[in-house]
């Protein structure tokens, strides 16, 4: 495989033993279209284990979790719990009136 990738522009080759976040996103992005084998999804199982079987060369290594189950975001928003805990949005528009400089407004120096 790493023969056949490795001339085509665009296309890096990473080890998942020496996986580089700065590689697989660079910049902070995560839209980078990954190809794992089916080879290298059993190596970071046995790297980094799974939820139900621990990993079996990192001791005391556990994967986080999930901080949210429902990542729906518009379904969130839309729920009646986020509607309730919202106030209700301000209808009256103030409008300022811009301050003018009497020193360089006559007609603002004369109401003085």
């Amino acid at each position: 495989i790493s023969r056949a990738f490795r001339n085509i522009p665009g296309v890096t080759l990473i080890s998942v033993d020496r996986l580089n976040l700065l590689k697989i996103a660079p910049g902070g992005h995560v839209g980078r279209f990954l190809i794992w084998t089916q080879s290298a999804l059993k190596r970071l199982d046995g790297l980094y284990g799974t939820w139900r079987k621990p990993s079996s060369e990192k001791t005391d290594f556990n994967l986080p979790m999930a901080k949210m189950t429902c990542t729906d975001l518009s379904k969130i928003l839309q729920s009646a719990e986020v509607k309730a805990a919202l106030r209700a949005p301000k209808k009256g528009i103030k409008r300022r009136s811009v301050k003018k400089n009497p020193l360089k407004n006559i007609r603002v120096m004369l109401k003085l």
